[in-house]
């Protein structure tokens, strides 16, 4: 059984003619209301889903049906947890950067014994078996009638987008006699799936190359044989930027991220992943990576593995382009790379737990997420709670903010993405990148693309400009409410979007490069048709990019404040807003009514020509309701760091 959703990568999106792959604190808090239960309970909000209506009710489970759970533990002061979670990141609170050890964050607000026992014989009281447990939570199983009994509810079956899921009847809910240390239960709500334990992990994942020609740098290469557009003839697409280029873009200098340790989450292990990262640091100009520079911390074993489940294969691409866009950009970086046993919301929050309990990096890389709609406040508790533990300790988390624009065409209703929706991370937004010759930053578009194919005659572009290809995610949450740190940054038409009276949390925060017609260049050993593995390259963008550049960049911006752990960054991120330290990237960086665009050939079958070649033209700067304007925006934040950026962390002599 699983507890909890599936999430997908936030952005492989491929440089091809195919389609993408793959409390109530001033901080924000879940706007979601709890049903109202007896005195001698405790109602968890958002245990309840709101698509279990009295319309999609299929009945009563069956009293004997199997049920696999997690009772998250609240701690010892889940409020004072949030309240120093503020404090020790706002620059303007007396107790900033005064961060707790992981060895003091657990006494001061860990759970104590004396809760997780009394919370372990109610469990088994109502009839549940413990299986396991540790400082966060207690995984529980047992018959539908006991988990009934132990959470005050009945479970039904509901039908959701087509689908048929188990789920309360009512909010959950706990004795009251248990003081509060329970914080929420996650898996009463969710469809039912066997996991398969100690499964092998796939070869490498099926090969993917770039046609070309190309442009070495923005505007280097133009066809004037082919079709104008915006007035011009547009340039191929780069082969590729690579280090020494996103460096200069984004004010690197001379900070490399020495004494900074970056940690990358995502979904298991590429087993080719050493040897690929060096082979590619050494074709592409980086520097080699010294002994332990590169570590992992991987599970026992793996779940979920499947095509049809998480695509464990799919995975290795994410995992590649994320250790090798944060070495790129912040070369004597430490990274290490925390892999979950599967796409499941549980086994990734166990990737997270690893590292705030472990002290293990300073910034978290995380490439993945859902849409808000398939969120529930008590996942979404359970992750703030890992966040607000990883800023006590000075520990700061970067989540991309989505592939879809606004999902309206991929999922049909506006909505943000998730954990990049939490108020306790830094979302981390797309652009289109222009580094022209000489490595010189020339503009950047919010990222949006649409694809128009070269018309048969080669005399035009078909339908231009085309259909939407990919953006980057953004937009107004409609489960959290507007954080301290966005007040008088974020424009009121963005905050109060939804149509509510109350300012919400708008993403992303910040921004950098994910156009994959503007994208990085990446290596990886990848299987071909003829069944052979071999190392290749090619170009990939995809917010999945964005977020190890920012977390890069941020390992810059640490060694630049003389290693001091920035920590969760985005009252910091705020605080800059409107100086030097950004690019204030707009959807027409060149005038209002000019154009952009880049010319793409693809291979038909995305591996070699025997399938024929695809010449489309890429227009940049339109992401479908979403946009990119002066000042803070929903496709960019404030914007992407510039020459100022990683210098503005450097102290200021008194």
């Amino acid at each position: 059984m699983r507890s909890s959703r599936s999430r997908a990568r936030a952005g492989l999106s491929l440089a091809a003619a195919l389609p993408l792959v793959v409390g109530a604190l001033a901080l924000g808090v879940p706007s979601a209301q709890a049903d109202s239960g007896p005195q001698d309970r405790q109602s968890l909000a958002g245990t309840k889903p709101q698509w279990a209506t009295a319309s999609a009710d299929q009945g009563a489970t069956a009293a004997s049906k199997t049920v696999t759970a997690r009772v998250y533990l609240a701690g010892r002061d889940a409020k004072g947890l949030a309240d120093y979670a503020r404090a020790v990141s706002d620059p303007k609170s007396a107790s900033y950067g005064k961060y707790l050890t992981a060895k003091q964050a657990k006494e001061r607000f860990g759970a104590t014994r004396a809760q997780i026992a009394e919370v372990t014989k109610w469990l088994k009281s109502s009839g549940l078996k413990v299986t396991s447990a540790n400082d966060h939570y207690l995984t529980v199983t047992g018959d539908a009638a006991a988990a009934e009994k132990a959470f005050g509810t009945e479970l039904h079956y509901y039908v959701k987008d087509g689908k048929t899921y188990q789920a309360p009847a009512k909010t959950a809910s706990v004795p009251a006699s248990l003081h509060g240390a329970v914080l929420t239960v996650v898996g009463l709500n969710n469809a039912p799936r066997l996991a398969h334990h100690d499964e092998a992990l796939p070869g490498p994942s099926a090969a993917f190359r770039n046609s070309g020609p190309f442009s070495s740098y923005y505007g280097s290469n133009v066809n004037k044989s082919l079709p104008s557009a915006y007035g011009s003839h547009a340039p191929y697409a780069i082969k590729g930027y690579t280090g020494k280029q996103l460096r200069a873009a984004y004010g690197a200098k001379d900070f490399t991220g020495k004494g900074v340790t970056v940690a990358i989450t995502d979904a298991y292990a590429s087993p080719t992943i050493a040897k690929d990262i060096a082979e590619y640091a050494k074709r592409n100009g980086d520097k080699a990576y010294r002994k332990g520079q590169f570590s992992q911390v991987l599970p026992a074993d793996y779940t979920h593995t499947k095509p049809d489940e998480c695509d464990a294969a799919g995975w290795y691409g994410e995992e590649t382009l994320d250790i090798e866009a944060v070495h790129a950009v912040a070369p004597d970086s430490d990274i290490v790379y925390v892999g979950g046993s599967s796409c499941q919301d549980d086994d990734l929050i166990d990737s997270l737990h690893k590292i705030v309990d472990g002290r293990l990096a300073d910034i978290v890389s995380n490439s993945w997420g859902d849409i808000e709609s398939n969120e529930t406040p008590d996942v979404a508790a359970a992750y703030d709670q890992i966040f607000q533990q990883g800023a006590v300790e000075g520990i700061g988390f970067y989540f991309s903010s989505g592939d879809d624009g606004d999902n309206t065409v991929k999922h049909g209703v506006k909505q943000v993405d998730t954990p990049s929706n939490s108020p306790w991370v830094t979302s981390v937004g797309g652009t289109s990148l222009a580094v022209g010759k000489g490595d010189k930053y020339l503009w950047e578009t919010g990222w949006g693309t649409h694809k128009a194919p070269l018309s048969k005659d080669g005399q035009s572009w078909d339908g231009f400009p085309g259909t939407f290809t990919g953006g980057a995610g953004g937009g107004t949450s409609k489960l959290f409410e507007q954080p301290f740190y966005q007040r008088g940054v974020v424009p009121d038409a963005l905050a109060k979007a939804n149509g509510g009276t109350k300012p919400m949390r708008v993403e992303p925060d910040i921004s950098a490069v994910a156009d994959s017609s503007t994208g990085f260049l990446v290596g990886q050993t990848q299987t071909f048709p003829d069944g052979s593995t071999a190392y290749s390259e090619y170009r990939i963008g995809g917010t999945s990019l964005a977020a190890p550049v920012i977390a890069g960049v941020q390992a810059l911006a640490q060694q630049a404040r003389h290693g001091v752990p920035i920590g969760f960054a985005n009252p910091g991120i705020y605080d800059r807003y409107g100086t030097a330290a950004y690019h204030d990237v707009t959807d027409h960086p060149l005038g209002k009514g000019q154009g952009l665009a880049v010319v793409r050939v693809d291979y038909a079958n995305g591996v070699d020509a025997k399938g024929g070649l695809l010449t489309s033209l890429r227009s940049l700067g339109g992401d479908t309701s979403l946009s990119a304007t002066v000042g803070y925006d929903n496709v960019t934040g404030v914007g992407s760091p510039a020459n100022d950026y990683v210098t503005s962390y450097v102290p200021k002599k008194h």
